[in-house]
């Protein structure tokens, strides 16, 4: 899979995607990671890539012709995959959104600042738009960076357990169990002697009750998108789960 991330710093992508798993994902060639600087597509010497807003306001703008040609001359026109615009206005970046995401064979990133981009690249240059959640940040390099964490660690061979990802937090709408390592007691606190016993029906067993657990006490609103046995059901319900339930 190939990434195309637009940015006018990448000095603060580069960084993380040359470091950990993305790094050995990209060093098996599972993955390739393009960092391009959007300024080096201006045509004035001051390489301006902002202006002030039609109509007034606070903030600058980030100007359309820097942006087009950038994306253009990397992608073709019209580009050849999806492009997707990192931004507070778009739909909610999930578990199953990076699943779509990671379907793909290529895919464009672009990392606005300022206080917007100009809209005409929405409508005509973009084709998809996503939030990390419902904050602003100072820029979109920080959400590039987290989808293209959660959808290479998703690609076949990327992760050491081929199964891992079916197990992470949110792939099956339900929060992850609680994990425990070395040393069996610390400060006084044990593991729990399910994890220590050797009978792996026994551990899968509690790791799904916990599992439920956990998203009924947190996330309870994820419950009515699971997938849950009969069993789960009748667990959840015996810990309260009719009380919370919308």
């Amino acid at each position: 899979m190939r990434f195309d991330i637009f940015t006018l710093l990448p000095e603060t992508i580069t960084p993380y995607l040359n470091s950990s798993i993305l790094k050995r994902a990209a060093e098996r060639g599972l993955v390739s990671f393009h960092v391009h600087n959007i300024r080096d597509w201006t045509t004035d010497k001051h390489h301006t890539t902002d202006d002030l807003p039609y109509g007034g306001g606070g903030g600058m703008v980030m100007k359309p012709e820097p942006v087009f040609a950038a994306v253009e001359a990397v992608l073709g026109a019209p580009p050849c995959c999806p492009v997707i615009l990192l931004t507070p206005q778009g739909r909610v970046f999930t578990q199953q959104v990076a699943r779509e995401l990671s379907r793909q064979p290529r895919l464009a990133l672009i990392a606005a600042r300022y206080e917007g981009i100009d809209e005409r690249v929405r409508q005509h240059l973009v084709s998809d738009e996503i939030s990390i959640g419902d904050y602003v940040l100072t820029g979109g390099e920080l959400p590039a960076l987290v989808v293209v964490d959660a959808v290479t660690r998703l690609l076949p061979g990327v992760l050491g357990d081929p199964e891992a990802t079916g197990k992470d937090s949110h792939a099956e709408h339900l929060l992850e169990y609680p994990h425990y390592t070395r040393p069996a007691v610390f400060r006084g606190w044990e593991v729990p002697e399910v994890l220590r016993s050797g009978n792996h029906a026994e551990i899968e067993r509690w790791r799904r009750e916990q599992a439920l657990l956990r998203t009924l006490h947190r996330r309870p609103d994820l419950l009515s998108q699971a997938e849950l046995s009969e069993e789960d059901r009748a667990f959840l319900h015996a810990h309260g789960w009719a009380k919370t339930k919308t």
